[in-house]
């Protein structure tokens, strides 16, 4: 969705609707995420119940589709950047040669911005990694192993929140497990950036 936006706003529409929408995009990236949280609970939770009646008030679904929601602006945001820098004579050149619009920012825009969507991919997942507020308050941070959406679950970031609440002694287990977790969630953002770095060296174009 974000991709798809993205190509909008740097190849079809015109100035007054690029305008508009990149500051409410990026309105929606500075939202608190607590308030995502509870907008998942409260509004997305009851609209899919009508779609699955069986599904709890906590679940997995509910906090996944919020937490895309949430990530996309960033999405949008680099992915538009990297488009707008690849340059007019590529996309005149596939005018002159009969290409479309749409064909052109497919097959022309894309390729050659193709390493700024890496890197807003992976800056995306690194974001949703460590996202917390919306998983403790609308996944229901149960310890439950499962690959059911629509169950309730609980991330590393709930894990750390749920432990810490509580009174832990220093140098006891809960103590050092919290801190394992969050040294677990530092290890995979830093292998999402070490890829999103080499992707960016691999296919990056200069014009």
């Amino acid at each position: 969705m974000g991709t798809i936006i993205a190509i909008y706003l740097s190849g079809f529409a015109n100035p007054k609707v690029r305008e508009i929408a990149k500051p409410v995009l990026e309105l929606l990236g500075g939202i608190p995420t607590i308030v995502f949280g509870y907008f998942a609970l409260l509004i997305v939770t009851p609209l899919l119940q009508t779609i699955f009646p069986q599904l709890p008030g906590f679940s997995l679904l509910s906090a996944g589709l919020v937490m895309g929601i949430m990530i996309v602006p960033y999405i949008v945001s680099l992915s538009e950047d990297a488009m707008r820098a690849v340059p007019m004579s590529m996309r005149e050149g596939a005018y002159a040669m009969g290409s479309t619009k749409l064909y052109t920012a497919i097959h022309v825009v894309v390729p050659a911005a193709v390493s700024g969507l890496a890197a807003s991919y992976i800056l995306a997942i690194s974001r949703a990694v460590g996202e917390t507020m919306i998983l403790a308050v609308a996944a229901g941070m149960q310890p439950n192993l499962t690959w059911n959406p629509m169950e309730p679950a609980a991330t590393i970031t709930s894990y750390i929140v749920q432990v810490a609440l509580g009174d832990l002694p220093h140098g006891s287990i809960g103590y050092q497990t919290i801190f394992a977790a969050g040294l677990t969630l530092l290890l995979i953002t830093l292998a999402f950036n070490i890829a999103g770095q080499w992707l960016r060296r691999r296919f990056r174009e200069a014009y």
